[in-house]
């Protein structure tokens, strides 16, 4: 990671990482949905993936709107 980037790329690249962030929340939801009847363990390690990448979100909307997100 020897790339320099400036201010507007970095900010691109946040909110890229963002949306990546609330589509594996997503998918990872539905995927422990799917599996709660059939792989209970699966369902549970699903819903624990769904919950990390809730707090990437939480992280970077705090980063790029700042107080603007409840607690």
């Amino acid at each position: 990671m020897t790339d320099v980037v400036d201010s507007d790329e970095l900010l691109r690249r946040m909110h890229r990482a963002r949306t990546c962030a609330l589509e594996e929340t997503r998918s990872w939801r539905d995927r422990s949905a799917e599996l709660r009847p059939t792989d209970p363990e699966g369902s549970r390690e699903a819903a624990v993936r769904a919950v990390a990448y809730e707090a990437v979100l939480r992280v970077l909307d705090e980063v790029l709107t700042p107080g603007r997100h409840p607690q």
